[in-house]
């Protein structure tokens, strides 16, 4: 790859903009079982936001992983397997229903690393989500591309992650994964068309999303502390398929909480932090 040729999409921007409706919170409450008043001027349930401003590409630019096709907002990586690495949010204030939100997206940089199964290509994307020109939400998401799946060669198996102070069995039924991409409008494979996740990208069965996990993380932590974290970071290190039950674990740290996902008797998934 011609990294010199990507790095020139640093500083690409994009904006859009979307009201959110009722009908999104009910989707949203109903596909994480939330107990929510849904009516005008409620606040809206944490991470919604990556709901909004979904591009709608038509279905003949999607490639062949289902992802929109790279090279117009984001750089043309001709790797061929991307994942949500992680990210940072960062919640300024409070969005509520009937709110016009504004996203602005900014490409901040791209990098090349080498890893074990080769190479890599990180994008780094900084949101900022306003309302009526005030902060609501200013977020730095991590993108990763990475090469073909190989084979995995032989080697310690990871420890299963420790169970938390806290923690919740999550059951990734596949209409759970269903409703989540369909109300972030993500047409990646992985997520429903098992043939696809397990054949071409050789995952054990559909994944649950990466966002979907964070958002799990990030609603426990905000239950259990009372209120919304100032700040919440995570970092996907494992994926957890739909083979298995999964739980979200969390427990006190200094300034707030440490949290992560683990597939039942797997190693830790995806790992977080949310202060106050």
């Amino acid at each position: 790859m011609d990294i010199d040729h990507l790095r020139k999409w640093i500083g690409r921007e994009e904006r859009a903009c979307e009201t959110i409706s009722e009908r999104l919170v009910q989707q949203f409450a109903a596909t994480f079982d939330l107990e929510i008043d849904v009516a005008p001027r409620e606040p809206t349930p944490l991470m919604i936001h990556w709901c909004l401003e979904q591009n709608a590409v038509q279905l003949a630019m999607l490639g062949r992983d289902g992802h929109p096709k790279r090279g117009t907002f984001l750089p043309p990586v001709s790797l061929p397997r991307r994942m949500w690495a992680g990210g940072a949010v960062t919640f300024e204030a409070p969005m509520r229903i009937g709110d016009l939100v504004e996203r602005r997206s900014r490409i901040a940089d791209v990098t090349m690393k080498e890893g074990r199964s080769g190479s890599l290509c990180f994008v780094t994307v900084a949101h900022a989500y306003s309302v009526d020109g005030q902060p609501v939400i200013s977020e730095r998401q991590d993108i990763v591309y990475r090469g073909e799946r190989t084979a995995v060669g032989e080697g310690t198996a990871p420890e299963p992650a420790a169970q938390g102070a806290y923690s919740r069995r999550i059951v990734p039924w596949p209409p759970f994964l269903m409703r989540y991409s369909a109300v972030t409008f993500n047409a990646h494979r992985i997520h429903y068309d098992l043939a696809y996740a397990q054949e071409v990208e050789g995952y054990a069965g559909l994944i649950v999303h990466g966002p979907l996990q964070a958002t799990l993380l990030c609603q426990y932590a905000a239950a259990l502390h009372g209120s919304t974290p100032k700040r919440f970071s995570f970092r996907s290190l494992a994926p957890i398929t739909d083979q298995a039950d999964f739980v979200i674990n969390a427990e006190e740290a200094e300034g707030g909480l440490r949290l992560w996902t683990a597939q039942v008797g797997g190693p830790v998934a995806m790992q977080a932090e949310a202060t106050w």
